[in-house]
């Protein structure tokens, strides 16, 4: 069992019911979540010593996102309490041709105002084998940027191997502000996980021949993008999963890989969706697991794609998925039958 180490903002999906729209809802499911909670939530399921790093108001609301996240196994002695809100998203799922909507209400969340210096990086690393972040929490304010930055100084200095996923989000800055601070961060990252469309806008790297839009797919572009982004920036690892967009319900669900070596392209399933939240950080869960237990980079990206294609079929931002389960699927068995 591996210690790992995630941080960034846990949050309070309201989400209307079933497919309803924001103006037809009368109430909406309380779910906690965020990128890098649901792959410490992930990693503990799987097994590893898993924390999260954050901050959260001493409030009821506050414990609850930590009761949360205590019940999925993960260790939340590493959260800093303190602040004054649990930043908050609107979900509404869509369905066939309506895409499905989010509406963010996260601004001065605590972690957004967090200080560095309310964070012991050498002890939350003391022991860690891996540290994963994501671009979301630099982009939630300046001081999110500073504590990212901080915290992978830290994690290198300690040995620690350090992943990110990319995972831009258009609400939260532009293109031009992603890459002044994304660029930057990259020197400390071992492992890149990231969409066509976080590659291009977080970095400035754009695959050839991909129009998501179109339910079609081409991979060839990818592998030169990977070699050209682990040139400029040193990484071991690029990984990015490939959705093909065919309706709101049903995506086709893929990755590939470059490790230096070998490029290599998944298998890919056709998902029926039942909420899509969190597939990317699924992926990545599986992909740390997977490389954290010495899989080959082919072998480690199968397991990865499988339980983020198990995640599309499980309600909230969590994959409950068990590795058991998952590596049933990259066995080959999709056939759903009942397990009696």
């Amino acid at each position: 069992m591996s210690k790992v180490v995630t941080m960034g903002e846990i949050m309070l999906r309201l989400s209307t019911p079933g497919y309803e729209r924001f103006v037809q809802a009368e109430s909406f499911d309380a779910i906690y979540g965020g990128g890098e909670a649901n792959v410490a939530v992930s990693l503990a399921n799987y097994g590893h010593e898993s924390y999260f790093v954050t901050k959260l108001p001493k409030h009821e609301i506050g414990q609850s996102a930590v009761n949360e996240l205590r019940r999925y196994g993960v260790n939340t002695d590493y959260i800093v309490r303190g602040g004054e809100r649990v930043g908050i998203y609107f979900s509404e799922t869509g369905a066939s041709m309506r895409p499905s909507k989010v509406i963010y209400d996260r601004s001065n969340s605590s972690i957004a105002e967090a200080d560095v210096e309310e964070f012991d990086f050498d002890k939350i690393f003391k022991d860690a084998k891996w540290f994963h972040i994501s671009g979301i929490t630099p982009a939630i304010s300046k001081k999110g940027a500073e504590l990212t930055k901080a915290a992978m100084i830290s994690a290198k200095k300690n040995g620690v191997t350090v992943s990110i996923d990319l995972n831009y989000r258009k609400k939260l800055w532009t293109p031009e502000e992603a890459q002044a601070v994304m660029k930057d961060l990259m020197q400390y990252v071992d492992v890149c996980i990231g969409n066509e469309e976080d590659a291009s806008l977080c970095l400035g790297f754009t695959p050839k021949g991909l129009d998501v839009t179109s339910g079609k797919l081409d991979v060839s572009g990818y592998e030169q993008i990977f070699k050209e982004m682990k040139e400029e920036f040193g990484f071991k690892v690029v990984a990015s999963t490939l959705r093909e967009s065919y309706s709101a319900s049903d995506n086709g669900w893929s990755a590939c890989i470059y490790d230096g070596k070998e490029f290599y392209h998944s298998r890919k399933y056709d998902v029926r969706i039942t909420d899509r939240v969190g597939g990317g950080d699924s992926f990545a869960s599986g992909l740390i697991t997977g490389l954290l237990e010495g899989k080959s980079s082919k072998d480690a990206l199968e397991f990865a794609v499988a339980a983020s294609a198990l995640k599309h079929t499980v309600k909230g931002d969590f994959n409950l998925m068990s590795k058991e389960e998952v590596q049933t699927l990259v066995d080959g068995d999709a056939s759903g039958r009942v397990q009696r």
